[in-house]
């Protein structure tokens, strides 16, 4: 990809999943990366892996929930690499202490809101809000936030989810609008089905292979198809883009409802 190579980019959520994958590609682009994560064992080792591949690396213990941790995550990172070019907030509350109690409104206990919108959406503000003060005086940046189709399609759970990524989508329209002048992009990445194993733990085969139905193409997604969108919204090459939010969905969201039964029956 165009214009990445020397960048410095930070990844939220970066130990595993799609946001380890994101980082690996980063790096693989010779993007300097900062591989950010509550868990600081799987952020050293996917540091590792991106330093043996021929990259940059450093990770960093970060708990996107408290603001202190990441205005100290950005100030690191602007000290040991000079500046701040990229950020990917892709960190959110997913794991199954959370979101395995988030059903339907009346059935959802007010903790897993709280701690949903606290982790999902303020965690969000603040990388935008502490990534930006060091993008500004440059007039140049980007801001990646990862969303989900949970905020554009209604579903039997996952309540606290979807409401808070319909925020963070309002967020990526908002940093776009008040600091596009100044050189600033914020795009989003809307992942459909991306088998990690995470999604694999909170789901049995059955579910995936529904949701694999109701998907245009023949498969499901992986993490490294998140990945390669990433690496093209932020390189040069997607520089007239921003305030979107990208579908990478496997065609989910495109189709109507009945799409899975009729071409079951027409295959």
């Amino acid at each position: 990809m165009r214009g990445l190579a020397g960048k410095v980019a930070i990844v939220t959520g970066a130990g595993s999943g799609i946001g380890e994958a994101c980082a690996k590609r980063l790096g693989e682009e010779k993007v300097k990366v900062v591989v950010a994560d509550k868990n600081e064992s799987t952020a050293n080792a996917v540091a590792i892996a991106i330093e043996r591949a021929g990259g940059v690396a450093i990770p960093i213990k970060v708990d996107i929930a408290v603001e202190s941790e990441i205005a100290s995550l950005v100030a690191e990172t602007v000290r040991q690499f000079g500046k701040l070019d990229i950020l990917h907030n892709n960190a959110a509350a997913t794991g199954p202490d959370v979101i395995g109690h988030d059903f339907g409104i009346a059935a959802t206990e007010s903790w897993v809101w709280d701690v949903t919108m606290t982790v999902n959406i303020r965690g969000v503000m603040l990388g935008c809000k502490y990534a930006l003060q060091e993008m500004l005086p440059r007039k140049s940046g980007v801001i990646i936030n990862t969303s989900s189709a949970a905020s554009i399609l209604g579903d039997l759970g996952r309540s606290a989810y979807a409401a808070s990524k319909s925020a963070v989508d309002s967020i990526t329209q908002n940093v776009a609008t008040c600091y596009g002048k100044a050189g600033i992009r914020c795009v989003g990445i809307s992942p459909g089905p991306i088998i990690t194993p995470a999604m694999k733990g909170l789901f049995t085969d059955e579910i995936l292979d529904l949701y694999k139905r109701h998907l245009t193409l023949p498969r499901t997604g992986v993490p490294e198809d998140i990945a390669g969108a990433l690496a093209y919204l932020v390189s040069d090459d997607a520089s007239f883009i921003t305030g979107q939010t990208i579908q990478v969905d496997g065609g989910m969201t495109c189709h109507a409802p009945w799409f899975a039964e009729l071409f079951s029956k027409a295959g």
